[in-house]
């Protein structure tokens, strides 16, 4: 089982507009609605490939109830931690002719208290013991201390289980610094947290704080892994178009699901090997392709991802 905290879900709606236009009024053709944020955009790709998860992530008011019931339709495990504020909304205009533009709400402010209800609520499940990774994807509510992703990482290294941090900014520095088994930002993410000028030196940043690996996402451009020794790069997945929206949720849920499959004993310290890091990263390209051709974030196809990872070179579906 693989434990999933979303720090700031939210009720991800989808327009489907025939050609985005600012400042003029536009006929929505058609509207989707989907429990969202990073995090349990991670857990559905993961669920889709026969993954178990737990989600734990802080709902409050008439969106979070709405998404408590449709993670239960879903058939997902989750943990609701109960907050005072209203869970946001985000709202994606796709047209199918230039990339989406999104809208998201800040998110509500939470108590310490209520924080300390969903660290509660994460020890008690990475103590299970089927328990087999930590994944923090996702933005911090406004207001939140990056020291709760630290707590949180903190614990999964208590409980000897690998951790997987998606974040950003301050909470991306704090999980480092907290000994992150992987921290896994985009590059422009990466280069904004450290101030570095380059990839190389920015990741080099992250592991001198205590992160074990330093996975950039680079969008069209691949994925790598760095260590402190050397790099390991996966191309992406070429000629693959759609809505990428949520590809890099896919491509997290790819890596962290080849990682727990490779039978790395975290609580030895040991580094991973290099081909453990590749097919981890080859995984992450097959997941991050297959999420593109779905007209929603946290929808693969199984048989895209198949496709992709024993041939991604072949972008179309066979006939």
């Amino acid at each position: 089982m693989i434990v999933i905290v979303t720090p700031n879900p939210a009720v991800d709606v989808t327009y489907r507009v025939a050609e985005q236009r600012i400042g003029e009024t536009q006929r929505v053709l058609d509207v989707a609605r989907h429990p969202g944020g990073k995090g349990l955009n991670v857990g559905r790709v993961l669920a889709a490939t026969g993954v178990a998860t737990h989600a734990v992530l802080p709902l409050g008011e008439t969106p979070g109830r709405w998404i408590s019931d449709a993670l239960d339709d879903l058939g997902l495990d989750h943990t609701d931690v109960v907050v005072s504020g209203t869970t946001r909304t985000t709202v994606t205009v796709v047209d199918g002719v230039a990339h989406p533009t999104m809208f998201g709400e800040p998110g509500p402010v939470l108590s310490s208290t209520e924080w300390d209800a969903v660290a509660a609520a994460v020890d008690g499940l990475l103590g299970r013991a089927d328990s087999t990774a930590l994944v923090v994807s996702g933005s911090l509510p406004g207001g939140a201390a990056p020291d709760v992703v630290a707590r949180w990482v903190a614990t999964a290294h208590e409980h000897g289980v690998l951790s997987v941090v998606d974040c950003s900014g301050a909470a991306l520095l704090a999980a480092a610094s907290a000994g992150a088994t992987v921290c896994k930002p985009n590059r422009e993410e990466l280069l904004e947290a450290t101030g570095a000028a380059d990839e190389r030196t920015a990741a080099l940043r992250l592991l001198e704080r205590g992160a074990g690996v330093v996975v950039v996402a680079r969008g069209a451009h691949g994925i790598a892994a760095h260590t402190t020794d050397h790099v390991l790069e996966v191309p992406a997945v070429p000629g693959v178009s759609g809505n990428p929206t949520g590809a890099g949720d896919a491509a997290t849920a790819g890596l962290v699901g080849a990682l727990v499959r490779s039978g790395h004993q975290q609580g030895t310290g040991a580094p991973f090997a290099d081909d453990t890091l590749r097919r981890a990263l080859r995984s992450a390209a097959a997941h991050g392709a297959a999420a593109v051709l779905r007209p929603v974030a946290g929808e693969v196809d199984p048989a895209d991802v198949h496709r992709f990872l024993t041939h991604p070179d072949r972008t179309r579906t066979p006939a």
